[in-house]
């Protein structure tokens, strides 16, 4: 498999049972459905998350891609929870990409995330 934001190569990564596709150069993650959820309950599973985030914001720029699977464009989406977090979707077979350090911060939610989420709640 490809990377759908640099065109290099996708190495094979599992973390328990989980296994997951990432860039050997940008250092993306790409994630079948359900497999975020999975692992995010994990922990320690955002060790398979090694990139940089200077470098997933680089490449986070690149927002027109196609899914690795099944080649349609993906869609940019948000976190709701967390919307400094930005990845893309794939809408016919629900894969999740990740750019380098994304899934790290979907994954932990940081004190800074916490009053956040005080300051934006409507009274």
């Amino acid at each position: 498999m490809d990377c759908p934001k640099c065109d290099h190569q996708m190495e094979k990564v599992e973390y328990e049972t989980i296994e997951v596709d990432r860039c050997t150069y940008c250092a993306g993650i790409w994630l079948d459905l359900l497999e975020a959820e999975h692992l995010k309950s994990l922990e320690g599973s955002e060790s398979i998350d090694v990139g940089l985030a200077i470098d997933g914001k680089h490449f986070d720029q690149n927002r027109k891609i196609d899914c690795p699977v099944c080649h349609t464009p993906m869609i940019a989406m948000v976190d709701r929870e967390q919307p400094h977090i930005h990845f893309e979707s794939c809408k016919v077979c629900y894969g999740i990409y990740f750019d380098a350090a994304e899934f790290k911060d979907w994954k932990t939610k940081t004190l800074l995330d916490f009053f956040r989420d005080l300051t934006s709640r409507p009274d």
